[in-house]
C-alpha cells in the first residue's frame, strides 16, 4: 500500500481528522491540550496521534516528554484534503480507499462549514479591516482540465509566498484559505 493510501485510511477516522485539522490550524500542542480542545480523553488522543505519526501526518517536535510531548502537523503538500492525496493513483484504489476518500472529503466539508459559521458568528468582534478582508466568495471560470490544474498550482504558489511573507510580522494573523474547484453542470443538464 502506498504512503498516500495508508495515510488516507488512517485519516478516515473522526478523531484523527480533527486532530490533524487542529494541529494544522492552531499549531503544535500536547496530547492533553488537544484532548481538551476536542472534548476527548488523553488516552484516545495519544493513541490516535501515534497512528497519525506512523503514516507521517503528524510528528513529535522533540520538545517535552510523555504527556507533555508537543505534536505538530507534518509538512504536507497543500494540494488535497488535509494534505493527503485522494485522487486515483497508479495501481488503482480499492473500494475501501474510495470510501475512505469520500468520508474524508465529507468530513472536510463539515469542518469548513463549522469554521465558516464560526467566523460569521464572531466577525463582529474583529477589527473592521479584518471584517472587510475575510469572508466567503465564489468565482466562476471557464477552463479545461489542464488549465484548472495550472490555475490551482498558481494559487498554491501565491499562498506559499504569503505564508513566507507573514512569518515574523507582528501584525500578521494566521488565516485559513479553502479552495474548492468543482465543475458546474453543462447547459441543459441543470
Amino acid at each position: 500500500m502506498s504512503t498516500d493510501r495508508a495515510a488516507l485510511r488512517t485519516l478516515a477516522h473522526p478523531l484523527r481528522s480533527r486532530l490533524l485539522a487542529e494541529l494544522r490550524v492552531h499549531g503544535g500542542a500536547t496530547g492533553t491540550e488537544l484532548a481538551a480542545a476536542l472534548g476527548t480523553n488523553t488516552g484516545a488522543t495519544s493513541y490516535h496521534l501515534r497512528r497519525l505519526e506512523e503514516v507521517g501526518l503528524v510528528e513529535d517536535t522533540g520538545t517535552g516528554t510523555g504527556r507533555r510531548r508537543v505534536w505538530r502537523a507534518a509538512p504536507a503538500p497543500e494540494t488535497s484534503v488535509l494534505g493527503v492525496g485522494v485522487g486515483g493513483e497508479e495501481g488503482g484504489s480499492d473500494e475501501d480507499d474510495a470510501q475512505a476518500a469520500n468520508w474524508l472529503a465529507l468530513d472536510y466539508l463539515a469542518h469548513f462549514g463549522d469554521r465558516a459559521q464560526g467566523w460569521l458568528r464572531e466577525r463582529g468582534a474583529w477589527e473592521a479591516s479584518w471584517q472587510e478582508a475575510c469572508g466567503l466568495e465564489d468565482h466562476t471560470v471557464q477552463v479545461s482540465a489542464e488549465q484548472l490544474t495550472a490555475m490551482r498550482a498558481e494559487l498554491l504558489e501565491v499562498l506559499e509566498r504569503y505564508r513566507r511573507v507573514g512569518q515574523g510580522n507582528p501584525q500578521a494573523r494566521r488565516v485559513v484559505v479553502y479552495t474548492c474547484a468543482l465543475p458546474l453542470p453543462s447547459a441543459g443538464h441543470r
